[in-house]
């Protein structure tokens, strides 16, 4: 699908060979707070997920996708959540796992294709994301696609460190 290839990286559906990487992605603590985690994933949870990833987008109302580069390393993941078909909306969210390919442009690139098949494909009219108020990186991400902080919600998200305020970004297809 060429709406899902970059220049760089590609987008690819979860395959069964994604186990372990989805495993140790979904058990990395470092991250559970960027999805609200708070509680491990056994193997046998995520291998009944990958078993069920065949399931399209207006069924499970999600679409996980795999940020590949062409020498066919995963990177991370961004995904489609919330799925609302009837108000052509869904949120959006995307982590680049391995270390040493952040600060590359790669989670831009990504950010780009699934913005643009949401848009394209899928015909939707929004896309919204919930970041971190001290989430700076993720917040220059993307704002720099577009998207514009709508609404700030205070205390939002309890940490070991205390409350933490929250963003809500949208971004309108015209």
């Amino acid at each position: 699908m060429v709406t899902l290839k970059g220049e760089h990286i590609y987008l690819r559906a979860l395959e069964p060979e994604d186990l372990e990487f989805v495993y140790k992605v979904e058990n990395d603590e470092s991250i559970w707070h960027l999805s609200h985690t708070q509680t491990p994933y056994s193997r046998f949870l995520v291998k009944q997920y990958l078993e069920n990833a065949h399931q399209d987008i207006y069924e499970a109302k999600q679409l996980r996708l795999v940020i590949s580069s062409y020498d066919n390393e995963t990177l991370g993941l961004i995904d489609l959540f919330d799925f609302d078909f009837k108000n052509k909306r869904a949120g959006i969210g995307i982590v680049i796992t391995d270390e040493a390919s952040r600060g590359k442009g790669l989670g831009s690139e990504a950010l780009s294709l699934l913005i643009n098949y949401s848009f394209t494909q899928l015909q939707l009219h929004q896309l919204f994301c919930n970041i971190s108020e001290t989430n700076k990186v993720s917040l220059k991400l993307f704002e720099s696609k577009g998207f514009e902080k709508v609404g700030l919600k205070r205390d939002w998200n309890f940490t070991n460190k205390g409350f933490k305020n929250e963003y809500l970004l949208q971004l309108i297809n015209n």
